[in-house]
């Protein structure tokens, strides 16, 4: 259920034997809008020798490539490759090649492809989406410091907190965790916390589980 995309669009570039690549990447979530994108880079380029690109979306599972003119599976499905490896979806990778006069061979061109789609993917970073529940936690002022303690070793991640007549937190906890933790604070509370599922949803929990 869980799954790897990124966050914003990003672009990268590198110079092999004078050839320019330059690597363009996008978060998609339609196979329409991964053309869209494809389309948009392209009428950036249109001097340009090729402008090949791969991309996977959740949606109906789908995943395309084009060599767009490179010898076939130089190009397209070397970029497929890269986003394969690291596990992401919904995203699109475009690398617009501007050719430089010296042939680059087979080999050449595969690990070329690959590194320009490499360095996008590193330059725009990964959202690890978890599937985890809104929980609203209301308490009274002498139950504070107990349930901030127990959270962290939840993996939670704080949305918001008032503090007026009471304590309100408003936390994200992933789903598989969500009956333990309210197990604890009922524990922990005697029962005094009120506890409120605000419903499902994906987050991006890379910066709590990387920190574990």
């Amino acid at each position: 259920m869980n799954y790897l995309t990124i966050p914003k669009p990003a672009e990268a570039s590198f110079t092999e034997k004078k050839s320019e690549f330059i690597g363009y990447i996008s978060p998609v979530s339609t196979g329409d809008e991964a053309v869209e994108f494809i389309n948009r880079i392209k009428s950036m380029h249109r001097k340009a020798r090729h402008n090949v690109y791969a991309y996977i979306v959740r949606e109906d599972n789908i995943s395309r490539y084009s060599d767009d003119g490179e010898p076939q599976g130089t190009a397209g499905m070397p970029v497929l490759d890269v986003l394969r490896k690291r596990g992401l979806t919904d995203v699109c990778v475009v690398v617009t090649r501007y050719f430089g006069g010296i042939l680059l061979g087979g080999g050449g061109l595969v690990r070329a492809y690959s590194h320009a789609a490499s360095l996008a993917c590193d330059a725009a970073g990964i959202m690890d989406m978890r599937l985890c529940h809104r929980l609203n936690i209301s308490a009274d002022y002498g139950m504070y410091g107990k349930i901030s303690y127990i959270l962290p070793g939840f993996d939670t991640m704080t949305v918001s907190s008032d503090f007026g007549s009471d304590v309100s937190l408003e936390i994200l906890v992933l789903s598989e965790k969500l009956e333990a933790l309210t197990n604890e604070l009922t524990e922990v509370t005697n029962g005094a916390a009120k506890l409120e599922d605000l419903g499902e949803l994906y987050a991006d929990f890379s910066s709590v589980i990387n920190n574990f």
